[in-house]
């Protein structure tokens, strides 16, 4: 799935305030940017979403069922 496809799954299912698919688009995005980045920027862009990734902690723990059983 392409970045447009996905951007438009994660609106059809209201997950724009779902973080971790919102950095899921963004890896996406980083890798079809891919092939005219530098090595030193890819590593670079790769990094800072793992801090991201890293900084979103356990914000759901305790609130299991209301994020991520939403729509079932």
């Amino acid at each position: 799935m392409d970045s447009k496809a996905l951007a438009q799954y994660i609106e059809a299912i209201d997950g724009t305030h779902k973080p971790w698919l919102l950095v899921q688009l963004r890896l996406q995005k980083l890798k079809e940017r891919r092939a005219t980045m530098s090595q030193e920027d890819y590593l670079e862009a790769i990094a800072q979403l793992q801090h991201d990734i890293d900084r979103l902690g356990e914000w759901w723990v305790g609130r299991e069922e209301e994020v991520f059983q939403q729509g079932r």
